[in-house]
């Protein structure tokens, strides 16, 4: 429902005022948003809290720090980030994840013409200090969302010249601090699914209605990559291959006749008449689905993505009714472990790193213990070899670009 008698924050109302003929699309969207009065200037779910730090700054940077906080709500940071966060556990850096979204966010409002309070990040300058890439405003808006970026910044290198590491840096320099708070009550998949549908046709229509403006963000609002599509999430289209993978068709045995070849005979027994062909009947479904996952751990695989990976496999184990098990592999199987689905907590083992990758021989453990499918998580770089007949394989990837299995389904984890 739309929240549009949302304007009880008595420090912004000049602000949100001043946007609605600054910024058409912008005002518009903040419609959408719940505004309070807070101790801080912060935004969770929905909901932007104003500090007394904001009713410090000049109007022009009043609005453009709204404006900040709206495209947050919008691109939904928050409930992004604290799936991101439920996804990785221990391992994710919320505060990296909160510079990638302020400087996909500020980058837009700058070339939109909004003053920013200073100093801030931007998108430009990010990719420049910490990927080395020398790219155009509108390049970058068009290229990266803000998941994607939190990926290619978190690969933390060996040393201080590490993509994280610089990053960090960069956020220090600008004495940069987070200003988005995950969402602790989170939709379930279809929720979050409806959620982004409905915030897409939100911004698809602000941005129409700031172009037919020609001012503020729908000047170049279609450039943004980050905007929210409605999609299936990928935990839920790999749950769905795997529980179609994992499903034992009732299978026919001629070593009991079928319920109906028994009444069928038993009638005609009683009325005198011929006895009707044999039917067979079902085998009892007593066989347990098997299911094996390959946990790429080679030199081409960062800490972080390492986690993420895990975290899905912890996640396979408590949701799918099935005898799991894991192979941890680099150009050969390092490490084997049946995962219990009864356990409650499954903790990341000491594993081997390094090498380099073949997934030949995941494949081939696949066959022999005769599973029903294989999920390979992996960033795909190494020899698949032949499609395996008669063995389903999917390929979870982070980030997968162009990229293309030989065989096999491909999800992307970062969609």
């Amino acid at each position: 429902m739309m929240q549009a008698a949302g304007l009880h924050s008595v420090r912004a109302a000049t602000a949100l005022k001043g946007l609605a003929e600054a910024d058409p699309a912008i005002a518009a969207l903040s419609l959408w948003c719940l505004h309070r009065d807070g101790d801080q200037t912060r935004t969770v779910g929905d909901q932007i809290s104003y500090g007394a730090d904001f009713a410090a700054l000049p109007l022009h940077e009043q609005m453009g720090l709204a404006a900040h906080h709206i495209l947050h709500v919008a691109l939904r940071h928050s409930l992004r980030l604290a799936d991101l966060q439920r996804r990785l556990g221990a391992g994710f850096d919320a505060d990296l994840y909160n510079l990638a979204a302020d400087a996909l966010v500020n980058e837009a409002l700058l070339q939109a013409d909004h003053a920013l309070p200073r100093p801030a990040v931007v998108l430009t300058d990010l990719l420049g200090r910490a990927l080395g890439q020398d790219v155009t405003a509108a390049e970058a808006l068009a290229e990266w969302d803000v998941d994607r970026l939190y990926f290619a910044l978190s690969k933390a290198g060996e040393d201080s010249n590490g993509a994280q590491s610089q990053a960090q840096g960069y956020a220090r320099a600008q004495d940069f601090e987070g200003d988005v708070d995950p969402l602790t009550a989170q939709p379930d998949a279809q929720g979050s699914a409806e959620q982004a549908a409905r915030w897409r046709q939100h911004v698809t229509r602000a941005m129409d209605a700031g172009r037919q403006a020609g001012r503020g963000l729908g000047r170049i609002g279609h450039r943004l990559a980050d905007v929210p599509a409605p999609r299936t999430p990928w935990e839920v289209l790999l749950r769905r291959l795997l529980t179609q993978a994992v499903t034992v068709m009732p299978q026919p045995t001629a070593r009991r006749p079928s319920r109906r070849w028994i009444a069928g005979s038993a009638e005609a027994l009683g009325a005198g008449r011929p006895e009707p062909g044999f039917q067979p009947g079902q085998r009892p479904m007593t066989e347990v689905a098997r299911i094996a996952v390959g946990l790429d751990a080679s030199s081409s695989i960062d800490d972080a993505r390492l986690r993420m990976f895990w975290a899905e496999v912890t996640g396979i184990a408590r949701r799918m009714r099935a005898e799991l098990h894991l192979l941890v592999f680099d150009d050969a199987i390092r490490y084997r472990q049946r995962l219990d689905p009864a356990e409650t907590r499954f903790d990341l083992p000491d594993l081997p790193r390094g090498g380099g990758t073949a997934f030949g021989p995941v494949i081939a453990a696949a066959l022999q213990m005769n599973a029903a499918a294989l999920v390979m998580f992996t960033d795909l770089e190494g020899d698949a070899g032949p499609a395996p007949r008669g063995l389903s394989v999917i390929w979870a990837v982070p980030e997968p670009g162009n990229l293309q299995p030989p065989f096999g389904r491909l999800i992307d984890m970062t969609a």
